[in-house]
């Protein structure tokens, strides 16, 4: 298994847990979807992923590595996980290829140019590249979330309801992009939303919590 999450627990208070006894399974490439309501637990999953949480139990193994296990926890830096945040997270100083550079300080300088430009591509946003957030409309700017996330290639997407700040219309077509993009790169992804539809259109998994 790509992503094999074990028993997983996690409570805010002792009076409140919001995952018990958590297991979840992903192969190499799935597109995996979680859909539940506000307050289920779903972000709470995506973050003790990313490492940006601690679960009180439970293990989580990202392509045979363990990136959270008892006596193991490695930080977020170290698990080659990209995460999409439900507010996209851009940072309004930067442009759009500052933006999606940030995470590629690693790569000599013509790598880094080599790769924002593919990213700039692959989601259609090269001809917005010197453009500030504040410039583009609300799909544009997920897919330059999108491809920030992607352009360090982690071997793990998150994506924390991806869609829930665009309008209906709009909606259709970026759900179709986003899943093209998660094709083409091949990707492991796991995806959570309120809304059934985000998971239909994009997943080719899914489950309820």
């Amino acid at each position: 298994m790509f992503l094999d999450i074990r028993d997983l627990c996690f409570a805010y208070t002792v009076e409140c847990p919001v995952l018990e006894h958590f297991s979840l399974c992903l192969e190499q490439g799935e597109i995996h979807g979680i859909v539940g309501k506000s307050g289920s637990g779903k972000s709470t999953l995506l973050r003790l992923v990313a490492g940006l949480e601690s679960p009180s139990s439970g293990s989580i193994h990202v392509d045979g590595t363990p990136v959270c296990a008892p006596g193991i926890f490695l930080p977020p830096e170290r698990r080659q996980v990209g995460f999409f945040f439900q507010d996209y997270g851009l940072f309004p100083h930067m442009t759009v290829r500052e933006n999606i550079g940030f995470g590629l300080h690693r790569l000599k300088r013509e790598a880094r140019r080599q790769r924002e430009a593919e990213m700039l591509e692959m989601t259609q946003m090269a001809a917005f590249a010197t453009r500030y957030p504040n410039e583009l409309s609300g799909g544009q700017q997920q897919r330059v979330a999108l491809a920030r996330a992607l352009a360090p290639a982690p071997k793990l997407l998150l994506l924390d309801e991806p869609f829930s700040n665009l309008d209906m219309t709009l909606r259709a077509r970026i759900r179709d992009e986003v899943r093209h993009i998660l094709e083409a790169t091949r990707i492991t992804c796991l995806l959570v939303s309120h809304d059934p539809g985000d998971i239909e259109a994009v997943c080719t998994r899914s489950l309820s919590l």
